[in-house]
């Protein structure tokens, strides 16, 4: 049981405050009554997934000279595959295709997911 007895907190020319333990419920360790898995409840959250097409290294003083019709050249071959990102970390990668006057990516490989606190 949680200890709930008030207990102050040390002052530096404040007035005294009365600070309690909150009290939780007990978690229960068979997940949702839906019997789903923990992800079940995350399945509708909706995430950005970003195309990276390509990239240049330009010096400032090009890029400030940038304006309307200006043409960047990317280093990246034509068919270099295109890499899908989640929160900036890789998960696959692909080639550009259109469907409907829309570009899309048609998923070639599916990268192996990376482990470490880092990555959330």
């Amino acid at each position: 049981m949680p200890d709930t007895a008030p207990t102050e907190a040390p002052t530096a020319d404040l007035p005294p405050v009365e600070a309690r333990r909150p009290a939780f419920p007990a978690l229960d360790p068979r997940g949702s009554p839906s019997g789903g898995t923990p992800l079940d409840s995350l399945r509708d959250v909706p995430i950005t997934i970003t195309a990276r097409l390509g990239h240049a290294t330009l010096p400032i003083a090009a890029i400030l000279r940038l304006g309307p019709g200006a043409v960047v050249e990317l280093e990246e071959d034509i068919s270099a595959p295109v890499e899908l990102t989640v929160r900036g970390v890789p998960f696959a990668t692909g080639e550009v295709i259109v469907i409907d006057d829309h570009f899309a990516i048609r998923i070639k490989n599916l990268l192996p997911p990376r482990t470490g606190k880092a990555d959330v």
